[in-house]
């Protein structure tokens, strides 16, 4: 169980970093015309719609939108070829630049198996990384390229995200575990 200290995002700053993060993607691939969003189930994944939304809006272009299950590529658990990927991708990414998407990037691990559950569909051009928060202790040499907000915590706190279409309001907190 972990207790609220303070939250870290409101409502109005989630949305600002979101829109910040969909901006600096238009900039670094000078346009969308090849990028694909991936996010993360599950918060990812919001994220993700979220960000190309407002990238659409900008460019005037539809941004295709994934959703990837890295259950099966976790390094924590035994591969079983039995654990269902719930990964819903309905375009091709070889060839593309793909950014991953999702809400809080710690150890770095979450986005080593998403990188493995990648590879696994194809080849792309680039894969980028943005994360709404990074709050440090890698264990991995992994660092996103876009980053809403950088929150540095203890090893006793989390980070807990909240979006509006899970969990029915939007803000992100730092919350000590007991």
């Amino acid at each position: 169980m972990a207790t609220e200290k303070n939250r870290a995002l409101d409502e109005k700053a989630l949305g600002r970093a979101v829109a910040r993060i969909g901006y600096e993607i238009i900039e670094r691939n000078h346009g969308v015309q090849e990028v694909v969003l991936i996010g993360i189930r599950t918060r990812g994944v919001f994220l993700a719609q979220r960000i190309a939304a407002k990238v659409s809006q900008v460019e005037g272009i539809p941004v295709p939108v994934g959703e990837l299950d890295i259950t099966p590529f976790r390094d924590d658990r035994e591969r079983d070829g039995e654990t269902a990927d719930l990964s819903q991708i309905p375009f091709p990414i070889t060839g593309k630049r793909v950014v991953l998407v999702d809400d809080v990037i710690h150890t770095g691990r979450t986005v080593r198996a998403a990188i493995d559950a990648l590879m696994a569909r194809g080849r792309p051009q680039q894969i980028q990384l943005a994360a709404l928060i990074d709050r440090g202790h890698r264990e991995l040499p992994i660092r996103p390229d876009f980053v809403g907000k950088n929150l540095p915590t203890s090893n006793d706190e989390t980070i807990q995200v909240h979006l509006r279409e899970c969990d029915g309001e939007d803000y992100a907190a730092i919350c000590a575990n007991d």
